[in-house]
């Protein structure tokens, strides 16, 4: 798995995973940061990978970005914006994601339980226990929001662990989780970049 890691980053370099807004290139709202791992460093950040790991189900980045900006020109991007914005008008801002009415309740829950987190890390047990939040959400946010170094598994790992031959790609989301963390350095860079080009490969696999 780790030689399968060093080829993937050997052909596509570092990916810069979670995209941010700000400094985006023309025509986009959010932007990566190859080789700077710090970052995100601030709990406003922390918050806007949290919301976008919601966002993100069933619908892809360039949707989520869009909704991201509506939310930050709304100026509700914050933990006060979220909890004080009524259902209605947050649904609104996000429809871009789709699942518009359900994301907005998922995202009220949420930020009632960011906010009583006071900056610390959440348990996964935490996460899971919220209504919205599955397995790859809660191990999205914990990795790209809160440096913890945990895999997380989605469509692309599997179809690029199947052409890869890597034993195992089927297996439940915990199991396969559980193994490639055995397989790889326990280092949340390693674990970011891995599923980032995953990604990547996986979808170049799509086409």
């Amino acid at each position: 798995m780790q030689e399968l890691y060093k080829e993937l980053l050997e052909k596509y370099g570092q990916q810069g995973w979670w995209p941010l807004l700000g400094s985006a290139p023309e025509g986009r709202y959010t932007s990566y940061h190859p080789g700077n791992y710090s970052l995100p460093d601030s709990d406003d950040d922390r918050l806007q990978v949290s919301v976008g790991a919601i966002l993100t189900q069933n619908t892809n980045w360039l949707n989520v970005e869009k909704a991201l900006h509506n939310l930050s020109e709304a100026g509700a991007l914050s933990a006060r914006g979220l909890r004080e914005m009524k259902l209605e008008h947050l649904a609104e801002l996000i429809r871009p994601s789709g699942y518009y009415n359900q994301k907005a309740r998922k995202l009220k829950i949420f930020i009632q339980f960011f906010a009583g987190l006071e900056g610390r890390m959440p348990d996964r047990e935490e996460l899971l226990s919220l209504w919205g939040i599955g397995r790859e959400t809660a191990d999205s946010i914990l990795l790209y929001a809160y440096q913890k170094s945990i895999m997380v598994i989605d469509n692309y790992t599997r179809r690029v662990f199947k052409a890869a031959g890597i034993k195992g790609y089927d297996l439940a989301y915990d199991k396969l989780r559980q193994y490639c963390e055995q397989q790889m350095p326990d280092e949340y860079r390693i674990m970011q970049e891995f599923h980032a080009l995953l990604v990547k490969a996986g979808k170049e696999l799509n086409k």
